[in-house]
């Protein structure tokens, strides 16, 4: 499967989960080393939306025609009595004007994006790939 889409702003946030021990263990299991503490937002439209929705059937968050591809499952976990939720991860590479990386795209189940992808990689994007918002990539998921 194939998206591209548009390089965005997040709220912030994800640097708050992603530097968890409990996540980056995990991270580490599927990326091959620790993940960079912060998501890659790029978002999607028209016929990128419509794949992309096949991966949020697979992690549960909708109904409809599933994709057909391996994912791999991020396990939640409560720490000093707060709870931190579960995801499901899909690995794949992404493509900008001047660099490829290996990385995933995570879905975690508790999130409001329904249009823009999140990705994960061991390296900063944005920098590595000299990415701002507005700059196109591609996502290719094995």
């Amino acid at each position: 499967m194939l998206l591209a889409g548009i390089v965005s702003s997040g709220l912030g946030r994800a640097h708050i989960f992603m530097a968890q021990p409990h996540y980056q263990k995990q991270f580490n299991t599927l990326l091959g080393s620790n993940a960079w503490a912060g998501t890659l937002n790029v978002k999607v439209t028209a016929d990128n939306l419509v794949e992309y929705k096949k991966l949020r059937v697979v992690a549960g968050l909708e109904e409809g025609v599933s994709a057909d591809l391996e994912c791999v499952r991020i396990n939640g976990f409560e720490r000093d009595g707060k709870s931190f939720g579960g995801a499901t991860a899909f690995l794949a590479e992404i493509f900008s004007e001047n660099q490829t990386h290996d990385c995933a795209v995570l879905i975690p189940d508790l999130t409001r994006h329904e249009d823009v992808v999140e990705v994960i990689s061991s390296v900063f994007l944005r920098e590595s790939c000299d990415l701002l918002d507005g700059d196109k990539v591609s996502i290719s998921l094995q």
